[in-house]
C-alpha cells in the first residue's frame, strides 16, 4: 500500500491534523493508498506558498519559452511513466486499463499542447488616433485553485493545471478524496521537470473541508471547478463573496439524436460507447438516446444486443467496463431504478448490480424507456451506465427533446443529411456538437464547456487560455 503525503512549497508533508484518508480499489475493495486529510490550515499554507511563488522573480520573470519547456518536460515525464500511471489510475478509480492509458496520454498531451502555447499568448493593438498608441496584454491572474473530480483524476488535473501554468499563474490543486493518487504523482513529476517551489501545490482532503476552504480563500484569484451542480453552486457563492473569477464545468444529460438515415451499425456502436465509457461516470456520457420513430424498435434491438455483449470486470483485467467508483454512487443508481419503477418507466434491460463479481460495485448496462421527457430519469444526471430512450417524428421535435433539460454540454447528431444536421447544430443548446461522431468532450484542441446548468467558461484549446489570463489595456500618448 502506498503511503502518500501532500505537496506544499516543494515539500512532501502530512496534514496539520495528522488524519488520513484511505483509498480503495472499487474492483475488489482492497486498500491501495492512504494520504493526508488536509484542512483549512493546510490550504492556508498552500495558498501562501503559491502566492509567494507567483511574486517571486524566479517564476514571474521566467522567459515564456522556458516556462513552455518545463511544461513540455512534464509531457515527456508523463509518457515515460505511462504504464505505471495508468495502473495507478485503474486501481484508484476502477476504469479499464485501456481507458486509463488513454487518460494518461491525454494528460501528457495537455502539457505538450499548452507548453507549445506558453510563448504565444498575444495581445492586440487598437487604432485610436495618430497621437495614441493603444495595446492590450494578457496577464496571469495569480494564484489559481483547481478542484478536481473523481472520474478522470489525472486527465482533469492536467486539463486545468497546464493552461494555468502556461499563462504564468501558480496553482493549488485539490483532487477528489476518492481518487487522489495520480494527482500526487503528477506533483512528483513536476519536481523532476524543474518547476520552482510553490508553483504547484497539491492538497488532499474532503470537499467540505479542504475544498470549501480553498474556494473561499481570499488570496485565490481564479477558481476552476468540475463536479456536481450543487457543489458548483456553493463554489460560485464562495467566489462571489470574494469577487473572484471562475470556470465551472458541471453536469450533463447529453443526447444522441439518431435519424432514420444514419449509418445504422456505426451509430449503434457509438451510442453504446458513449454510454459505457468510464462506466457512464462521465459528464459527457450519451445518457439520452433520441431516436426517429420509424427505426426505434430495430435500432433499440441492436443497441440492446451490443450492450448484452459488453464485458464487465476489474479494470486491471481490461474488460469493456469496470466498477462504479463507490458504494455511495452505486446506491444513487439504485435510487433511480426505484424512481423508474415508481414513475412507470420501463426498464428494458439491466437495472441491477451485477452478481458474482469481485466486489459489489459493478452495475449492469441499462436501458430505460420513460413515457415522457419529463421523467426524472430523462431530466437528471445519473452518472452511471443508464441510457434513457425518447422518440421523435420531426427534426423540430428532436430539437425540442434535445433542449428539454437544464443541461447543455454535448450533443451527438447522426444523419447523412448535412443540412438537417447543421439546422440542429445551430439551434441545440450545447457547448459541443458532434455530427456523425462523438468525442465525449473532444480532443485537447477543442474548446469544451457547457450552457445552462452545465456551467460556463471553456477548457481545452487556445480558448481556455483566455480564462487563465486577464486583459490590461495600455494607452501611450505620442508627442509631436
Amino acid at each position: 500500500m502506498l503511503e502518500l503525503k501532500m505537496f506544499i512549497n516543494g515539500e512532501w508533508v502530512d496534514s496539520e491534523s495528522n488524519d488520513i484518508i484511505k483509498s480503495v480499489n472499487p474492483a475488489n475493495m482492497r486498500e491501495i493508498a492512504n494520504f493526508p486529510r488536509g484542512n483549512e490550515q493546510d490550504i492556508n499554507k498552500a495558498v501562501k506558498s503559491a502566492k509567494e511563488a507567483f511574486e517571486s522573480v524566479e517564476w514571474k520573470e521566467m522567459v515564456y519559452a522556458e516556462r513552455g519547456r518545463k511544461l513540455l518536460h512534464m509531457a515527456d515525464l508523463i509518457r515515460e511513466n505511462k504504464e505505471h500511471l495508468a495502473e495507478l489510475e485503474t486501481e484508484d478509480m476502477g476504469k479499464p486499463l485501456t481507458q486509463a492509458r488513454t487518460d494518461v496520454e491525454v494528460a501528457a498531451r495537455y502539457f505538450e499542447y499548452f507548453g507549445g502555447a506558453a510563448d504565444k499568448i498575444l495581445g492586440e493593438t487598437i487604432p485610436i488616433n495618430p497621437e495614441m498608441l493603444d495595446y492590450t496584454v494578457r496577464e496571469p491572474f495569480g494564484v489559481t485553485a483547481h478542484i478536481v473530480p473523481w472520474n478522470y483524476p489525472i486527465q482533469m488535473t492536467a486539463r486545468s493545471l497546464a493552461p494555468a501554468l502556461a499563462a504564468g499563474n501558480t496553482a493549488v490543486v485539490k483532487p477528489a478524496e476518492d481518487t487522489s493518487v495520480t494527482s500526487l504523482h503528477l506533483a512528483k513529476l513536476s519536481e523532476k521537470a524543474g518547476f520552482p517551489k510553490g508553483v504547484i501545490n497539491i492538497i488532499t482532503g474532503y470537499g467540505g473541508e479542504a475544498g470549501s476552504a480553498l474556494s473561499s480563500h481570499t488570496d485565490i484569484d481564479h477558481i476552476t471547478f468540475t463536479g456536481s451542480v450543487p457543489t458548483g453552486s456553493s463554489v460560485m457563492k464562495n467566489a462571489a463573496e470574494n469577487i473572484k473569477s471562475l470556470t465551472l464545468e458541471l453536469g450533463g444529460k447529453s443526447p444522441n439524436i439518431v435519424f432514420e438515415d444514419a449509418e445504422f451499425e456505426e451509430t449503434a456502436q457509438w451510442v453504446v460507447k458513449t454510454l459505457i465509457q468510464n462506466g457512464g461516470q462521465t459528464c459527457t456520457a450519451g445518457t439520452r438516446l433520441i431516436i426517429e420513430e420509424g427505426i426505434k424498435n430495430k435500432f433499440l434491438d441492436r443497441v440492446s444486443e451490443i450492450m448484452k455483449n459488453i464485458t464487465v470486470g476489474p479494470g486491471l483485467d481490461d474488460y469493456d467496463m469496470g466498477p462504479i467508483v463507490s458504494e455511495k454512487q452505486i446506491k444513487n443508481l439504485e435510487k433511480y431504478m426505484d424512481i423508474a419503477k415508481e414513475e412507470g418507466t420501463k426498464i428494458l434491460q439491466g437495472g441491477n448490480r451485477k452478481k458474482n463479481m469481485p466486489s459489489n460495485l459493478f452495475f449492469e448496462p441499462t436501458i430505460v424507456v420513460p413515457d415522457s421527457e419529463k421523467s426524472r430519469l430523462a431530466q437528471e444526471e445519473l452518472f452511471g451506465p443508464i441510457v434513457t430512450v425518447l422518440t421523435f417524428e420531426s427534426k423540430e421535435e428532436a430539437l425540442a427533446l434535445a433542449n428539454s433539460t437544464e443541461y447543455g454540454l454535448v450533443t451527438g447528431i447522426w444523419t447523412k443529411n448535412i443540412d438537417k444536421a447543421l439546422w440542429l447544430s445551430s439551434r441545440v443548446k450545447s457547448g459541443q456538437v458532434f455530427i456523425n461522431n462523438y468525442g465525449a468532450g473532444g480532443g485537447v484542441e477543442m474548446p469544451f464547456g457547457g450552457q445552462g446548468k452545465s456551467g460556463f467558461g471553456r477548457e481545452k484549446g487556445l480558448e481556455s487560455l483566455k480564462h487563465y489570463t486577464q486583459v490590461k489595456n495600455v494607452a501611450i500618448k505620442i508627442k509631436n
